[in-house]
């Protein structure tokens, strides 16, 4: 039976295990998911041990996605493009890294959602692996200008760099926050939530058609979306749909099938408030 696994940390409570398990019996695959706890001083230990172990492919959460990066043999495209890797795919003897974060949250905001995110001007805050997998995927449905804020500003200017697309791209300080204008979509991708730090964001961020994104779920996600509704957002959505369609793609690198996704996340959506959040 062919093995795959998570690898991060803390990992106790993610719901990788249980979608990739759902993909696999509709799809009548037999597979082995586990969880892997990894830290940055482990995981190029972790990951060797899981190859020799005859792991067939994986994912990466936090805190890993640029460590994978560097792990990689080779590298898809949009893994190139985000210099950050969330599915790995065994190839030979070494690894291949994909990124399949920005497709999952475009295909859940656009298929799902219904949103068109042609021409939003937008704000997207952080700028570690999570914000590096999504940013490319958000220019390449057609966004406005994206703007990016940081706690670490030197952060905020690397992937602004990373991104190299001039007139469409820029950081700014986190002190700037409330001189930056309205915002027609807002990504959070900072960890905050998940650690209990508090993000406090000035209400004049919010544009009259704002949409509100948050790419954790649960509870991680409960104080940026309250933001948002008191901010008056057309739409407040939760990273829940996202990691669903992002494992879907993962699944397909890995099995060259595509799973239906509408029935595990509506199962997951429907229990979410019971559930603990994790990645």
């Amino acid at each position: 039976m062919s093995q795959f696994a998570l690898f991060g940390h803390p990992l106790a409570h993610s719901l990788s295990p249980r979608i990739h398990r759902a993909f696999a019996r509709d799809l009548g695959i037999a597979m082995e998911y586990r969880t892997i706890e990894a830290t940055a001083e482990n995981f190029a230990e972790r990951l060797a041990e899981f190859a020799r172990a005859g792991g067939a492919g994986g994912n990466v959460t936090l805190p890993l996605k640029e460590l994978a990066f560097g792990l990689c043999d080779a590298l898809s495209p949009m893994a190139q493009r985000a210099q950050a890797v969330n599915t790995l795919v065994r190839s030979g003897s070494g690894w291949l890294g994909d990124n399949t974060d920005g497709s999952g949250l475009v295909r859940d905001l656009s298929d799902r959602h219904r949103i068109d995110l042609r021409g939003r001007r937008t704000l997207l805050i952080g700028a570690g692996g999570a914000a590096r997998g999504v940013a490319p995927a958000l220019l390449d449905a057609g966004i406005d200008k994206l703007v990016v804020v940081n706690r670490t500003a030197e952060r905020a200017d690397q992937l602004v760099d990373l991104l190299d697309a001039p007139g469409r791209v820029g950081s700014r300080y986190w002190e700037d926050l409330p001189a930056l204008g309205d915002f027609e979509l807002i990504v959070h991708a900072t960890s905050a939530g998940r650690t209990g730090g508090k993000l406090e964001l000035p209400f004049g961020l919010a544009a009259p058609r704002m949409v509100a994104v948050d790419l954790n779920y649960g509870e991680a996600a409960a104080g940026f979306l309250a933001w948002a509704r008191a901010a008056g957002a057309e739409a407040a959505i939760d990273g829940l749909g996202m990691l669903v369609e992002q494992a879907a793609d993962a699944f397909e690198r890995w099995h060259g099938r595509r799973p239906d996704t509408e029935a595990v996340h509506d199962a997951l959506r429907a229990e979410l408030a019971h559930l603990p959040s994790g990645d």
